[in-house]
Order: C-alpha cells, then sequence, then structure tokens
C-alpha cells in the first residue's frame, strides 16, 4: 500500500506542476536558529515551532550578535529563502528576527508571555508534519506595516503544499490577532465529531418513552481545541533589507524591558531617598526640642549603649 500511495502522490504532483496547468509551485523553506544565552523555555519553544514546520531546517546557536548579516550567507548554504532568528539577552529578554532573504524585508519583535507545549498540558494534539490553516485578524489588512507582517507569517508558517517532511492532512489552526498594538499567537486543533444516529422523539422522551424511530445525521460537530504554543509579538522595527537597510516602520509605543527594569530601580530608589530624609528630619526636630540634647535629658542615658561605652 505504500508503494502505490508514493507512486498515486508522484503522480498526482507532476499534474499540479505541469506547466500547462499554470500552477507554480510554492517553494518556501524556514532556516529556525537561535542565540547563545536562551533559557529552557526558549528552547523549548524553538523545538515546539520546529516540530510545527515540517518545511524547516534547524541549526546549530548563532554566536555572534552584531553581525546579523552573516545569516543570509548561512541561509543561502542551506538552500533556505526565510530566516527565523531568536535573539536572547541578559538571559531574560527573547527577541524574534523574521526575514526574507536575500531581499528582505525584516521584522524585528519582542516576544513575551510565552507558554509552551509542556507547560500548557491540553488535551488536544495534531498530526505531526501537517499542513496548518491560517487565520489572521482583520486588522492585518488595514495597516501597511501589519500587510507586511502577514506576508512574511504567511511565508514562514504556511506550509506549502508537497514539502518535504510534510503529510497530506490539515487538521490545525494558527490563529493571529492584532490586539491593543500586539500580536497574539495561537495554535488550534480542528476536531471533527459525528452528530448521533439516533435522535429520540421529544414528546416521548417527555411522557418517558423513548422513540424506536432513528433518523441517520451525516453532520459532524466541529470544534477548536487549543494545542499550544501561545506567545504574544510586539512589533519594533521593519527593515527594508534582510537584515540591514533603511528602516520603514517604527514603533514609537515600544518601551524596551531594560528601561522599565530601570524605571522601577529608580522608584524603589526614591522611596528609600524619602526614608531616609524622614529620619534625618525626624532627628533634626528632635535636637531642636531638646530630646537629644546633653544639659537636659529627658530620656535616662543607658550605661550600656555602644555610644557610652565606645565613647
Amino acid at each position: 500500500m505504500a508503494a502505490v500511495y508514493k507512486s498515486l502522490s508522484k503522480s498526482g504532483t507532476q499534474k499540479a506542476e505541469a506547466p500547462s496547468n499554470g500552477v507554480k509551485k510554492n517553494k518556501q523553506r524556514v532556516l529556525i536558529l537561535s542565540s547563545r544565552g536562551v533559557t529552557y523555555r526558549h528552547r523549548h519553544l524553538l523545538n515546539d515551532i520546529a516540530s510545527m514546520l515540517p518545511h524547516s531546517r534547524k541549526d546549530a546557536k548563532f554566536d555572534s550578535k552584531s553581525r546579523l548579516n552573516e545569516l543570509n550567507e548561512l541561509a543561502e548554504l542551506y538552500n533556505c529563502n526565510n530566516v527565523l532568528f531568536f535573539e536572547a539577552r541578559k538571559g531574560k529578554d527573547l527577541y524574534l528576527w523574521l526575514s526574507k532573504v536575500p531581499n528582505g524585508p525584516t521584522i524585528k519583535m519582542h516576544l513575551q508571555n510565552l507558554h509552551t507545549m509542556e507547560e500548557l498540558h491540553f488535551t488536544g494534539n495534531c498530526l505531526r508534519g501537517s499542513r496548518p490553516l491560517l487565520s489572521f485578524d482583520g486588522a492585518f489588512d488595514k495597516h501597511p506595516h501589519l500587510r507586511v507582517i502577514k506576508e512574511l507569517f504567511q511565508h514562514t508558517f504556511g506550509v506549502p503544499q508537497g514539502a518535504r517532511k510534510s503529510k497530506p492532512f490539515i487538521d490545525h489552526v494558527m490563529g493571529f490577532s492584532f490586539v491593543d498594538g500586539k500580536i497574539w499567537v495561537r495554535n488550534y486543533q480542528i476536531s471533527e465529531e459525528e452528530a448521533s444516529a439516533v435522535k429520540p422523539n421529544e414528546e416521548g422522551a417527555k411522557n418517558g418513552k423513548a422513540s424506536t424511530k432513528s433518523k441517520p445525521s451525516s453532520d459532524t460537530d466541529i470544534s477548536l481545541i487549543e494545542i499550544g504554543p501561545r506567545f504574544v509579538l510586539t512589533p519594533i522595527v521593519i527593515q527594508e533589507g534582510s537584515f540591514g537597510g533603511p528602516i520603514i516602520y517604527e514603533n514609537r509605543e515600544f518601551v524596551s524591558p531594560n528601561q522599565l527594569r530601570a524605571d522601577l530601580r529608580r522608584s524603589k530608589a526614591t522611596r528609600h531617598n524619602a526614608r531616609a530624609e524622614q529620619i534625618v528630619g525626624r532627628m533634626s526636630r528632635k535636637g531642636d526640642l531638646g530630646l537629644r540634647s546633653s544639659g537636659s535629658q529627658r530620656i535616662p542615658r543607658n550605661e550600656l549603649d555602644n555610644k557610652a561605652l565606645f565613647a
């Protein structure tokens, strides 16, 4: 049976790729790699995405964070025209670079609210190597920069027909929603359940007697079950070239996590300084009232005090 299915699939693909039909084959390959300094959660997310994309090529860690243009040569070496690069900073922050090799564009996004498949423990499941349906929010067609992001998402996460290691099934949906200036990514399994062939009569059920008539039904109940992973992306910049070139879009509302942590430390420092100033002011007021003067001591002096022993 395997040989018969293989021969039939080859003949089907040859007919689809015939130039007489005018069908152009979608050749997309994605190179997935990360920088050094990623945590175990980042590594699990990379493995989950690599397992979802059968047309991807996973590579070792990239050692340089300043010469990202070298990824173009690496993608050409592996015959890939899309690059999915995870850049880790300080072991806390994770940035996602999405580029179209060799002419661009390139999108830099901040990845947060990360939950991998092992953390979620959802009941859904999908076939390994199956092709997904990509569902985009209506906001992706309203803004120019979101149209560019949508096109790159389609090239990266959309598994082409007849790709390497892909299965001829579509059993899960990847949803991309744009809310509050962020892109929310979710993955769902398409669950189909056949409706019951026997439907009791409503009147007989009320009287306590089930009807013996049965009516076959071919309808199926379709539902979505989340399987993960899930994460949130915040667009930062869009460059015209591949890992370089002029900036065609910049998110002015984005605040880096380093700046947020610095503001938090600064607020804690101001509270500490305010408490220190209150202590100094209280001590000075006690001195003005004569509570700390040596001439009129209202508080008895302790002979075992450190100031008395080590004077």
